[in-house]
């Protein structure tokens, strides 16, 4: 195939174990040649049964921190691997006005 890739979200996981987890998969994955997409942070509103419309707005921004734990857990293993990062994204089901986008922190 001209591409291939695998999405892991972990992201409802608290932030180092996502991290490990995805480290580990990863390191079985570059053997396949696959990409990783990983997600961090959460999204607002409801998805797949979970409901975050009551999390804390500040777990909804991906941190420099937690990318770089991200990056220097990765990139050692590989460079094919991308970080999807929250950035007061929302997915599914949630109350107009509850986030606030800010793709600045990309």
């Amino acid at each position: 195939p001209l591409f291939s890739s695998h999405m892991l979200d972990l992201s409802e996981e608290p932030h180092e174990e996502n991290v490990g987890i995805c480290e580990t998969y990863f390191k079985r994955m570059v053997k396949m040649d696959l990409i990783l997409e990983m997600e961090i942070g959460i999204t607002g509103g409801v998805e797949d049964g979970v409901d975050n419309s009551g999390a804390a707005k500040d777990k909804m921004y991906s941190t420099k921190d937690d990318v770089e734990l991200v990056w220097n857990k990765l990139s050692p293993i590989s460079p094919m691997f991308t970080i999807a990062a929250a950035f007061g994204n929302v997915h599914g089901v949630y109350k107009p006005g509850n986030v606030k986008l800010r793709p600045e922190l990309l």
